[in-house]
């Protein structure tokens, strides 16, 4: 979106993996006026301009990190308004050809969008994921505290029997047995 009268920065840049060499790029309105073209010789040299529209004016640069190929449309007018395509074309890549689009709208004035609810929303959600967090948390601390006082009130009951396990191949004892009293 752009203001009426004002310059505009359409972006386009290009990556390749084999590098490039007498690269064609070309960028279009509505994909049949064209309004720059330009051609790179390799990646230490800057683009020379073949032809372009007054209006328009080259800012990418394609000797450092990024290959940029952006374009600034002056003075820019509600007859701009529409499609701005960048049309790459690398001969290394066997003349494969690239394009990105951009969808220009061109305004009287901008206005600044009323966010209001959005952000309660947002806000209403956001509070409600925390408090739900916030009970998870107390839970699993009420739970833990539990268990640990649950573990402490247990007691160890040790227990002995008389019974003779001999038997089953276990060392034990035989209870004496006595012999019933004769009345």
């Amino acid at each position: 979106m752009a203001l009426n009268n004002s310059n505009v920065l359409l972006p386009c840049v290009f990556t390749t993996c084999i590098g490039f060499q007498d690269l064609d790029f070309t960028w279009y309105f509505n994909l049949t006026e064209m309004i720059y073209h330009g051609k790179i010789k390799s990646k230490a040299s800057e683009p020379i301009l073949v032809e372009r529209n007054p209006r328009v004016e080259f800012v990418g640069s394609t000797t450092g990190k990024d290959n940029n190929i952006s374009i600034v449309l002056k003075n820019v007018e509600f007859s701009d308004a529409g499609r701005y395509t960048c049309h790459v074309k690398n001969p290394k890549e066997k003349k494969a050809q690239h394009n990105a689009t951009i969808i220009l709208t061109v305004v009287q004035k901008m206005v600044e969008a009323d966010n209001t609810v959005t952000v309660i929303i947002v806000s209403i959600v956001g509070g409600l994921i925390g408090l739900l967090i916030l009970f998870m948390l107390v839970k699993r601390v009420v739970l833990f505290i539990i268990k640990k006082t649950q573990d402490g009130k247990k007691e160890c009951l040790v227990s002995s029997s008389g019974n003779d396990n001999t038997e089953n191949g276990l060392a034990g004892s035989k209870a004496e047995q006595k012999a019933p009293p004769k009345a």
